[in-house]
């Protein structure tokens, strides 16, 4: 995490077009994310380096990166995960993602792949124990989606008793950064930042033109993001074909997502509805026709009282049955 001191008049941070007014590809999008930091250079190599020992608050160099998807240019296949699954130079497990829209189940999922990463590791041989683990961090990068109500940009989750406060000393961290954090960092001077803000202010505000001066003093300062900034630079039109292509089919996705999910609440919510008119209408067919019951009953009840007292009298039963409506049975056990 070394830093640049020159002037930002005199900094030459590389090819990239970073003028006022130049369209520049947001960072935050997976593929773009992506590109920038599994090129197979030095500058990738080092900004990947910078971001990860920035978030987990030490300094380590990447020496592989694993391919856990098709290739970068490979559209056929519309369901990939952009994220990053690297190792240290000490054998250490780094899952790194960028999520544009996180899920609903933001928090389970990255536990769930937290657990993946570690359990993953080659435990076979004679020689291996589970002293053997490496260490794993899980990294998420939210750029729209505030996970925690809490105002603080990062989290570092870690197995401990919450009652009486003992950490486990596990092996496995789970570390987020959720951009939409980034407003009040912004305003800060750079000597009062962190690296992990830098960063995250860089990826939050690189295509705001209005924090274009704040991003350029940035690079300027972060040696890592100018890396970053020089391998954005360096896209090939193969890659940008890649990721305007990538941007399209993600945009249909999204749409068909969205109708999906709209057309499942609205059949919800119609059910829902349904069933509370079924009810409503339920209840006031059971009142009517307990009305309709009760009167009728009533009705019988005094036909009957009338047909007593007519035979009683002595009234013959025919004409009995003409006045009351009621059989010459049902007379007949009166």
């Amino acid at each position: 995490m070394k830093t640049k001191n020159q002037n930002p008049a005199q900094y030459e941070w590389g090819p990239f077009p970073f003028g006022d007014g130049t369209s520049i590809y947001d960072i935050r999008y997976d593929p773009v994310f992506k590109t920038t930091f599994t090129r197979d250079s030095s500058n990738s190599r080092a900004a990947l380096s910078d971001l990860i020992s920035s978030l987990i608050g030490r300094t380590v160099s990447i020496k592989t990166i694993n391919a856990n998807e098709p290739p970068i240019y490979d559209l056929r296949q519309r369901y990939v995960r952009f994220d990053i699954v690297c190792r240290t130079e000490k054998g250490e497990h780094v899952n790194v993602e960028m999520s544009f829209n996180p899920d609903s189940a933001e928090s389970v999922r990255l536990e769930y792949h937290a657990s993946r990463l570690f359990v993953g590791q080659d435990l076979h041989g004679k020689d291996k124990n589970y002293s053997s683990l490496k260490e794993c961090y899980q990294i998420a990068i939210l750029a729209k989606m505030k996970l925690f109500s809490d105002k603080n940009l990062t989290h570092n989750f870690l197995y401990y008793d919450p009652a009486a406060r003992v950490s486990l000393k596990g092996k496995t961290r789970i570390i987020t950064v959720e951009l939409a954090k980034t407003k009040p960092i912004a305003n800060k001077s750079i000597k009062e930042m962190t690296n992990a803000e830098q960063w995250a202010v860089f990826f939050q505000y690189l295509t705001d033109q209005k924090k274009r001066s704040k991003i350029i003093e940035i690079i300027n300062h972060e040696e890592g993001i100018a890396m970053a900034v020089k391998t954005l630079g360096t896209l090939t039109q193969k890659e940008l074909d890649y990721i305007r292509e990538s941007s399209r089919l993600k945009s249909e996705l999204d749409w068909q997502s969205h109708m999906t999910n709209a057309k499942l609440k609205g059949l919800r919510k119609g059910l829902r509805e349904g069933r509370k008119r079924g009810r409503i209408e339920g209840r006031m067919e059971g009142r009517n026709e307990g009305l309709l019951e009760g009167r009728k009953e009533g009705h019988n009840e005094a036909n009957i009282e009338n047909a007593r007292r007519m035979k009683a009298d002595n009234m013959p039963v025919s004409q009995i049955c003409k006045y009351t409506g009621l059989s010459e049975e049902i007379i007949a056990t009166l």
